[in-house]
């Protein structure tokens, strides 16, 4: 599935099939499959993974095998982005190497008092702007600046990589 070729793909889960692999361990492969190597290239990827998923589940063999392979083939023609995968990397790596504070207008203000500690003071709310979007710091201080989303260049990632150069203009 990786690799975009779908017919290897399900050669290989028909193997797994006529091997006796547990169906609900191939339907967590393709799962994990569509989130890791297809990710926001194809978001539907992971809805039809875990559609088939619970499919499995409620119809067992011999039908799964048809749920399966359909699954199958969808991950491994679909566009890949491994963005998703190194973008939570690298924000780990940041939150194990680096104490930060959520700065002030994002911290919580639903409580009396609020004011006096300056939380909630100058929060703008994102929906009252042109685009649903308004230019507020968001990363605390300490990583204010940092990028860990590199979106990539096919499917709806692409969509996504445009709209946000947009609206960060």
């Amino acid at each position: 599935m990786r690799g975009s070729d779908p017919d290897a793909a399900v050669y290989y889960l028909a193997k797994m099939l006529y091997a006796g692999e547990d169906i609900r361990f191939i339907a967590r492969r393709i799962m994990i499959c569509a989130s890791e190597d297809v990710g926001n290239a194809d978001p539907m990827a992971l809805t039809v993974a875990v559609s088939a998923a619970q499919a499995v589940e409620r119809i067992g063999m011999p039908e799964a095998q048809i749920i399966l392979s359909q699954a199958v083939l969808y991950v491994a023609s679909a566009p890949k982005s491994n963005s998703a995968v190194r973008a939570v990397s690298e924000a780990m790596e940041s939150v194990k190497s680096k104490k930060t504070t959520v700065p002030a207008h994002l911290q919580d203000a639903h409580y009396g008092g609020h004011e006096t500690l300056g939380h909630g003071i100058g929060y703008q709310y994102a929906h009252d702007y042109p685009n649903h979007y308004v230019d507020q710091q968001y990363l605390p201080d300490e990583i204010r600046g940092s990028v860990f989303y590199h979106p990539g260049d096919l499917g709806k990632e692409k969509e996504m990589k445009e709209w946000l150069a947009h609206i960060r203009k």
